[in-house]
């Protein structure tokens, strides 16, 4: 066996290796178990006394050599950028265009964005506020009291706080963003503000713990209960179409007086109908107008929160709101 023709050899084949799976191959042929080496060694066995002694050292000194430039090589690859070859990547992909869904806004977008689009037509503009709140601007300046049962920490998501700290949460209305309005803007007002809110609630047919709202808030002077139904009523037909039936049931919320609750009749998939609460709407009350520094025997105002889901739900006959967030494309390409 000639070690100098195995040298040159294995110093060609590892010169000519370029990837990992190649490196192996190189390891198995020349270091391995079954490799040209251990072939080498077991000839050495076969020598005689007076040749074994050169052929011996001749061996080592190769295996230190091959081995050594098998692990340079080993580490080279390893830091080595990777080479993509022959790819275009300004063609197309090899999904073909028969199989190609273009996908479309969650029906809820659709509908922030139809609301949000029918009252700036009605001269109402989009504000936002925080998902994260003080309980002034969820509570106080809403003329909730510190005893109200809607501060109650079962109804609300309070984050952990150390003791005497300000406590601050998950915004349980959007009617906050009616509080930091007044603050940084003077009438007249006329806004909508949709956004996500947060409350605990048993998931049911009509019910989810994170849902969504649209508040609406109208500030000036001489603004009547005449002013907020005719609004109420505009949208409604402008939206679920002329024949839509509506009704005003009388209710209370501590930041509104009068108040009522605005309802739509639901147009069930077997034929039957049912009334849907959409919101509560009502005049501003004179206790949130002065928790912002607006004289209340200047300015009056009306102010509603609808439930975006259940405006979607009445649109398009959805008979259960879990629909909306469980991702099923089967119901959310129908929109």
């Amino acid at each position: 066996m000639n070690l100098a023709d195995l040298q040159s050899t294995a110093a060609a084949d590892l010169a000519a290796v370029a990837a990992p799976e190649a490196l192996e191959a190189f390891r198995i042929k020349y270091l391995g178990t079954k490799g040209l080496l251990k072939d080498a060694s077991d000839h050495l066995r076969t020598l005689p006394p007076d040749q074994k002694r050169a052929f011996g050292q001749q061996l080592n000194t190769i295996k230190t050599q091959i081995t050594t430039a098998f692990e340079e090589r080993k580490a080279a690859l390893a830091t080595a950028e990777p080479v993509v070859k022959g790819i275009d990547v300004t063609e197309p992909g090899r999904l073909s265009f028969e199989r190609y869904e273009p996908g479309t806004p969650h029906i809820i977008s659709q509908t922030i964005d139809d609301l949000t689009a029918l009252f700036a037509r009605m001269g109402f503009a989009v504000a936002y506020g925080p998902e994260l709140e003080d309980e002034f601007h969820n509570f106080d300046a809403l003329n909730i009291p510190i005893t109200h049962p809607a501060r109650d920490p079962n109804d609300n998501y309070y984050l952990a706080r150390p003791p005497g700290a300000p406590l601050f949460m998950l915004r349980s209305q959007t009617s906050s963003v009616q509080i930091r309005t007044m603050e940084t803007q003077k009438p007249p007002i006329r806004i909508v503000a949709p956004g996500r809110v947060y409350r605990p609630d048993t998931v049911d047919q009509t019910h989810l713990f994170m849902f969504h709202q649209l508040e609406g808030l109208v500030i000036d002077t001489h603004i009547t209960m005449v002013d907020l139904r005719s609004c109420i009523d505009q949208f409604a037909k402008a939206y679920f179409g002329p024949d839509v039936q509506t009704r005003f049931r009388p209710s209370f919320f501590p930041f509104t007086e009068p108040s009522a609750e605005f309802d739509v009749l639901f147009h069930l998939a077997d034929g039957a109908t049912r009334w849907m609460e959409l919101g509560g709407c009502g005049m501003v009350d004179p206790n949130v107008l002065k928790m912002v520094n607006l004289d209340p025997e200047v300015y009056s105002g009306y102010a509603f929160g609808f439930g975006i889901e259940r405006i979607a739900m009445r649109k398009h006959r959805i008979e259960d709101i879990r629909l909306l967030v469980e991702n099923d494309l089967r119901f959310l390409r129908q929109f």
